[in-house]
């Protein structure tokens, strides 16, 4: 189905979310229609933000708001939902449109597969009346949907429609930034500087592009953790190992999209200060692993962030050169440190993923640290 066809039939005119594979082609015809941060269309920090969002639009307006998201973002969603938009509480009524990973019968990531299985009866169980499309549902048989919902949602209740692979469809759009460094680049550049450190990368391209190049390199991974899932928590992953492991210096390769969704946990690394942990931001201003859609992070200054929350040393970098002497000042000093690398949006084509299980890689890395 073409996604204007969609839209059109879902009748709203405010979307909130974040941005998944699934959904690309509704994310591409937002950006390119709306843009991404005004009072049509805001790509928020996370899934639980759009659903606040899509409130206060509906308090606002009267009007019913559309929240799209993965269905890994459904644990983000969680608590908003039934504390807030639920009929028992405010009664607000709302649209989720939901890329459908890991669902049940098709090949996916680990990461996907039980949150797959568990997205239906989830919804289910919270009240979410909901409905499945997929590349044969016609636009007339999506209207016939709306209808059946429409007195759900006018009684104060959420629908959800489950979007399978194909379903919905929009010319790609190519998302482009100014800085020439490639993120795999980077990563080549923190590995010649790490020596023996304990690598937590967040979840993504980052964690893929890490494991090739430990193979490329003929080293191996137990020194690594590859945060397949659970996006926006590798900092507080870090953080717990470099807590109960001190005499191991600890390096976080985070992404602005990943760091955005929780930055809370950067409060909360500033406070203790772990002189051992390294916080390095790739930062390319966009949700590269799903399409390239923009974060906020063009609009934001997380070397101040990290500074007022407590980092106790700030360092920038934006092409191999200053990337190296920023490494090589962290190894220099032994104190937390927040490092922003600014890359380029883009990846090989034949970029692969890792051939270990994650539980292979946690017990890897569980016999380096003990």
């Amino acid at each position: 189905m073409d996604v204007k066809d969609f839209v059109n039939i879902l009748g709203a005119d405010f979307f909130a979310g974040v941005p998944d594979s699934k959904l690309r082609p509704l994310v591409d015809y937002l950006v390119e229609s709306y843009g991404s941060n005004n009072a049509s269309h805001v790509i928020a920090a996370n899934e639980g933000n759009a659903a606040a969002l899509a409130a206060g639009y509906h308090l606002a307006t009267g009007k019913t708001p559309v929240v799209y998201l993965q269905n890994s973002g459904l644990g983000n969603i969680v608590n908003p939902l039934l504390s807030l938009l639920d009929r028992a509480v405010y009664g607000i009524p709302c649209i989720f449109v939901i890329g459908w990973r890991g669902e049940p019968g098709l090949h996916d990531e680990p990461q996907h597969l039980l949150q797959g299985r568990l997205t239906e009866p989830l919804l289910d169980t919270m009240g979410v009346t909901t409905r499945i499309l997929t590349q044969e549902t016609t636009p007339a048989e999506l209207a016939r949907m709306m209808e059946e919902v429409r007195p759900h949602l006018a009684a104060g209740g959420q629908a959800a429609f489950l979007i399978r692979e194909g379903a919905l469809t929009y010319p790609k759009q190519k998302y482009e930034n100014l800085f020439p460094m490639r993120r795999e680049d980077a990563v080549a550049e923190i590995l010649n500087a790490t020596g023996d450190a304990v690598i937590v990368a967040t979840t993504g391209k980052t964690g893929r592009e890490l494991f090739e190049l430990r193979e490329a390199r003929g080293e191996g991974h137990a020194s690594d953790f590859l945060t397949v899932g659970s996006m926006g928590h590798a900092s507080a992953i870090a953080l717990g190992i470099a807590l109960h492991r001190p005499q191991r210096r600890v390096i976080c390769i985070d992404g602005d999209g990943a760091a955005l969704m929780h930055m809370g946990a950067m409060a909360t690394i500033g406070a203790i200060a772990p002189e051992n942990l390294v916080h390095i931001l790739l930062n390319n201003e966009a949700h590269e692993s799903v399409g390239g859609a923009p974060t906020v992070a063009d609009s934001m200054n997380f070397l101040h962030i990290a500074e007022a929350v407590g980092y106790r040393r700030v360092r920038s970098a934006d092409d191999p050169g200053s990337l190296r002497r920023a490494l090589q000042d962290i190894q220099e000093h032994r104190k937390l440190t927040f490092l922003e690398v600014r890359i380029a949006i883009g990846s090989r084509s034949d970029l692969g993923r890792p051939t270990t299980t994650p539980a292979e890689n946690k017990a890897a890395l569980m016999q380096t640290l003990h």
